[in-house]
């Protein structure tokens, strides 16, 4: 009995055992130890290389063999982690990067996470057993299998939003840039105390559009104390808006101009300014960000902040041809367009 639990126990510390714990323990970087594991010692020490495989030895690290898949790109397969995908600026995202990645001889995996870490976490661990190149997580969420994927340094690219726990490959717009447009625009037309409509749930993206915006106002003389602002719970943009929308206007009446931080958010407050036979935009010009292609069919009405989605591909491959080859990435800032 007692050598059954002992041999259990060993099997689990096995398990446990990770370039990291070897890096730990012996004082070196993670990329050192992987380099010896994989045979290529040259650019370490005599000693460190010895230091290395007596701690491989002594803690029973084994390779992988999915992370060895994923480092030497054995697939050919690259996996999109995205929210939602019946919003519009998820799918075009998702539409560039698709092809991009086709160009290059890759196959796309799509999986919806509808903003669920728990689902997030499911969809990491199966394209993992997949065997995938790497990641594309678009307005990725924390979670803890994101930090796991993380730690193992698999080959991430974040888009639209920012990594949640810090650093990492990044392809999106400047949000806060795009907030501050958004007033110089409000401001042109002479709208001189404009609101704003969020979600209550704000992530960076969005929260940074608002703040940009604010920021923007402040700096050309509107006080901050009447600048109005409203948000809603749920994940549904368009839901969002019209609550959002419905609050601003109990709580002080229709303003002048509203940004709608996504155009699905301006959606949902033009519902309910046709509801409240409010003509947009003669009586309140929304602004939204996206730039949504439907909006010339559905929403002449909308003035947008466009995001060019049809070039993020490119810049994602891009990303992705770094981590692979171990080269350092940046956070790449595709240049939005401000309304006409």
């Amino acid at each position: 009995m007692a050598s059954g639990t002992t041999a259990k126990a060993g099997k689990l510390r096995q398990e446990a055992v990770s370039l990291a714990t070897v890096a730990r323990e012996t004082g070196v970087s993670m990329s050192t130890v992987s380099r010896i594991v994989n045979g290529k010692s040259g650019r370490a020490s005599a000693e460190t290389v010895a230091r290395v495989a007596a701690a491989i030895e002594r803690l029973g690290y084994r390779p992988n063999p999915v992370g060895r898949a994923l480092r030497r790109r054995a697939s050919r397969v690259v996996a999109m982690l995205a929210p939602n995908l019946d919003n519009p600026a998820m799918a075009a995202i998702a539409v560039s990067t698709e092809a991009a990645l086709r160009a290059a001889g890759y196959v796309m995996i799509l999986c919806d996470t509808h903003d669920r870490p728990e689902l997030q976490d499911d969809y990491l661990q199966a394209m993992r057993d997949q065997f995938v190149a790497g990641y594309v997580m678009v307005s990725a969420v924390r979670s803890r299998g994101l930090e796991q994927a993380l730690g193992r340094g698999d080959p991430i690219v974040f888009v639209a939003r920012r990594n949640p726990l810090g650093g990492g490959a990044y392809v999106g717009i400047d949000n806060r840039a795009a907030g501050a447009d958004a007033a110089d625009f409000m401001l042109a037309q002479g709208i001189e105390r404009p609101a704003v409509l969020m979600a209550a749930q704000n992530i960076s993206s969005t929260a940074e559009r608002a703040a940009g915006f604010v920021a923007r106002l402040v700096a050309r003389g509107v006080p901050e104390s009447e600048i109005r602002r409203a948000s809603a719970p749920g994940l549904s943009h368009i839901e969002i808006g019209y609550a959002a929308a419905r609050m601003l206007v109990g709580e002080g009446g229709w303003p002048r101009g509203v940004l709608c931080v996504s155009d699905l958010i301006a959606y949902g407050a033009y519902r309910l300014a046709v509801e409240s036979h409010l003509e947009i935009p003669r009586d309140c010009r929304l602004v939204g960000v996206d730039g949504n292609a439907l909006n010339r069919w559905i929403a002449p009405w909308l003035s947008s902040i466009r995001i060019p989605y049809e070039s993020f591909g490119g810049h994602v491959l891009e990303q992705l041809r770094l981590l692979w080859s171990g080269a350092a990435t940046a956070e790449i800032h595709v240049p939005h367009e401000a309304p006409p």
